[in-house]
């Protein structure tokens, strides 16, 4: 089959042949009819510091946001059939440790990702353990399935434990719109939240979160540090009551914790390039601030937190608007390009070699 594989410890990947991957008794296989670039396909294909230190296996099938449809399984599957539309949950527990047997599977201390420590999905065919393989709903536009995954970051950064405060009318700061912070601001505004408050420097990107629903939108690089006072002004002076920090840039870090209100949350989504500072006096401790570290999404209440939200027509919508671009997979590397050069949100990579 063919697939976009990370051969070397250098930037970019190779459109190969490669074996077509056979399920074992626990999987299923599925023919991709969608796929997606995530920030972590990124920073995997620019080989970035992050990369560098996380990459452990190659040569490496790239790519973990799916839809496809179930072509065989294995003999012990159950649950799921020939046929089926599926999309992938990319965190492969182990299912015995300490946190998948006390409901953490998602943090799973053997934890495998999806196209980081396995084969991924920038290919022709996948196989996915049969637990990690959601259904969805047959009429559900492939691409749109595809991004169910990072919907669920952004649902999981709102909904991060069993009991969390109501956002009924509360004030949401969002750094960084990307596809899962122009998400975030959806799924704000469909969990009840007053006001929301995007920072982002794309006008591509500004002008997205203004038609999905932010009430502010600021530039903190045209802005500088008045963005604090502009902050304060749209939350009646108090700062916002959630911060989300989708950016990954040490100011964005910084402005999310300052604009916070004492007593204040702060969900941190964003994957940084190296080491940030933080004045934790100031920022934590004398604010009594909450801070949720993001990883994934929790398996599986965010999935059916997700579903939900996309039952509704006008939601499902609104999240079509983050995919700017549809481009065949074989031209992986100019989807890419698009994406540096900013004039993208989201990319779904159709079948089409």
């Amino acid at each position: 089959m063919k697939a976009y594989v990370k051969t070397s410890r250098a930037p970019g990947g190779e459109l190969r042949e490669v074996p077509e991957p056979k399920p074992a008794d626990d999987q299923v296989k599925v023919r991709v009819t969608a796929s997606s670039i995530c920030g972590t396909d990124l920073h995997i294909w620019d080989w970035n510091e992050w990369a560098q230190g996380r990459i452990q296996r190659l040569p490496l099938v790239l790519g973990h946001e799916l839809s496809g449809e179930v072509i065989e399984v294995g003999r012990s599957v159950r649950g799921l059939s020939v046929g089926d539309h599926v999309s992938a949950e990319t965190h492969i527990a182990d299912g015995t440790c300490f946190q998948c047997r006390t409901g953490r599977m998602h943090i799973c201390e053997n934890v495998k990702v999806l196209g980081v420590d396995t084969d991924g999905v920038f290919a022709e065919y996948a196989v996915l353990p049969e637990v990690n393989a959601w259904r969805n709903d047959p009429s559900l536009d492939p691409s749109l399935a595809s991004i169910q995954e990072p919907l669920g970051n952004a649902v999981h950064c709102f909904l991060p434990e069993d009991t969390v405060e109501d956002l009924a009318g509360r004030t949401v700061l969002i750094t960084g719109c990307g596809p899962i912070g122009l998400a975030a601001i959806l799924v704000a505004k469909a969990l009840g939240a007053g006001t929301v408050i995007a920072t982002e420097v794309s006008p591509l990107r500004i002008e997205l979160a203004k038609k999905l629903g932010a009430d502010h939108v600021f530039n903190p690089k045209a802005m500088g540090p008045g963005i604090i006072q502009a902050i304060r002004e749209a939350t009646g002076g108090m700062g916002s009551d959630l911060s989300l920090e989708m950016s990954g840039h040490p100011d964005s870090l910084r402005l999310a914790f300052d604009a916070l209100r004492p007593g204040g949350r702060v969900s941190l989504l964003g994957l940084f390039d190296g080491n940030v500072s933080l004045n934790f006096d100031n920022s934590i401790i004398f604010k009594a601030a909450r801070v949720h570290g993001i990883f994934g999404r929790r398996m599986f209440d965010t999935w059916y937190t997700v579903k939900g939200l996309l039952a509704n027509p006008t939601f499902r919508d609104k999240v079509s608007q983050i995919i700017t671009h549809r481009v065949p997979i074989g031209e992986l590397p100019r989807a890419m390009e698009i994406l540096h050069s900013g004039q993208a949100a989201k990319i779904s990579l159709q079948p089409k070699w």
